[in-house]
């Protein structure tokens, strides 16, 4: 008898379990969504930065590393003589191209920047272990390797139009060495900003007047340590507040330099150094455009 009992419940509770009743789905209107009739003032593009590199590696390295690792960009040029700017990533979408570090307020800039590879070996392999043996603690100009003309061109055509299209700052055009000082040291020093700012409106770039003014100003009166990294940080760059130049501190000046005064990129303060950041200061203070 007990059998039986347990035998009907086997029976009936699957039968039970199976009555189901569907969920009705409301039906709603076709309602459609106005983007003309208001529009709010409080916005920015979301696009704020564009950030230089080069890929220490030849054409079929940096393709793949580029397309097939957890190292991307939005644009790749080739050191080979054709007429293409390669389109990685698209610019709607995050290409994984800063890393660690910031710029101008920005620490997350892989969320709010445009990254673009250019091919490039960036220091010359007979000089590439010239670190190691304490002579030296920053690769001088002449390591370095130069850009092909072909690339430059595609270079200052693609971000004048990205510059153009999001309203970028000049300021905030940079290097990877800018936002990240010691971590990366490219785009190197034969990376041509001036030439870029003077032939194609691309980028900052200090008044020579200015500099001068600021060279004659410094020899009257020296700033303290304090000053001049607080001079750092107004214009972007991540600089510690510490009353020392450690090595963190000179990492920052040598990539100012790399940008700034490539001839002479040495990782040690001086009036010249100084005098183009107040120079720099002067013209591009307040044009963060970082909200």
């Amino acid at each position: 008898m007990v059998k039986n009992i347990f035998l009907a419940l086997g029976l009936t509770l699957p039968l039970i379990g199976c009555v189901t009743t569907a969920p009705q789905v409301a039906t709603t209107k076709n309602y459609s969504v106005d983007s003309d009739t208001y529009q709010s003032t409080g916005k920015s593009q979301r696009i704020k930065t564009i950030v230089l590199h080069y890929t220490v590696s030849d054409n079929e390295r940096s393709i793949k590393t580029l397309t097939t690792g957890n190292v991307s960009a939005h644009y790749l040029i080739l050191d080979k003589n054709d007429d293409k700017i390669y389109n990685l990533v698209p610019e709607s979408e995050r290409a994984w191209h800063a890393g660690e570090g910031g710029f101008t307020g920005r620490t997350i800039l892989n969320d709010t920047s445009i990254g673009i590879e250019i091919v490039n070996a960036g220091i010359k392999p007979e000089y590439r272990d010239a670190l190691k043996n304490g002579d030296m603690d920053y690769h001088p100009y002449e390591h370095y390797v130069a850009f092909d003309e072909l690339q430059i061109k595609k270079v200052a055509q693609l971000v004048q139009d990205i510059a153009r299209r999001y309203d970028i700052s000049p300021k905030n055009i940079i290097g990877h060495a800018d936002m990240a000082p010691s971590r990366k040291i490219d785009p190197g020093a034969k990376f041509p900003w001036e030439r870029l700012y003077s032939e194609y409106g691309i980028g900052a770039w200090y008044d020579e007047v200015d500099k001068q003014y600021f060279m004659q100003q410094v020899q009257l009166a020296t700033p303290t340590i304090r000053e001049v990294k607080q001079a750092f940080r107004d214009y972007g760059y991540q600089m510690n507040t510490t009353d020392v130049w450690d090595k963190e501190s000179r990492d920052v000046i040598y990539a100012f330099q790399l940008h700034f005064r490539p001839l002479k990129p040495t990782g040690i303060m001086d009036i010249e150094t100084y005098a183009i950041l107040k120079a720099l200061n002067k013209k591009y203070a307040g044009r963060d455009d970082f909200y």
